[in-house]
């Protein structure tokens, strides 16, 4: 049996890229052998975002490590700055959209993983191999 890594760098793992920003899942099953979460970078363009959705069975936590944003869970909105905390529990619709001038910087986890290997099958999102940069 193969051993998943231990230690991933950014470089190391594909970037999906959407019209709203970029993604690079550092931890899923294809990467760490993870089997109970997966967890990406998540980034988010300047007055862009992603409409609300749900992620059936699937817990996720988003923490922002940079920039402003507005953070909707089911009826609730409040901004997002760094240091917060969103947990999305199963299937609840949820929408996150950068408010600021810098890009929107988050950590996203998912439990239990799936929904990073749905992205890549999205009409809107290009998939870029290990060590390219996501140019636009």
């Amino acid at each position: 049996m193969t051993k998943g890594k231990r230690i991933v760098r950014p470089e190391e793992v594909e970037t999906q890229m959407f019209d709203w920003g970029n993604l690079k899942w550092m931890s899923e099953p294809r990467i760490t052998d993870a089997v109970r979460f997966s967890a990406g970078v998540v980034i988010l363009e300047s007055g862009k975002g992603h409409s609300s959705h749900n992620h059936p069975g699937v817990e996720e936590i988003l923490y922002c490590i940079s920039g402003e944003g507005e953070q909707s869970v089911e009826d609730e909105k409040q901004p997002l700055v760094p240091g917060m905390l969103v947990h999305i529990p199963p299937g609840v619709f949820h929408e996150t959209y950068n408010t600021g001038w810098e890009q929107l910087k988050l950590l996203a986890i998912y439990s239990p993983p799936g929904p990073e290997k749905e992205f890549a099958t999205f009409p809107d999102c290009t998939v870029l191999p290990p060590g390219k940069l996501p140019i636009k």
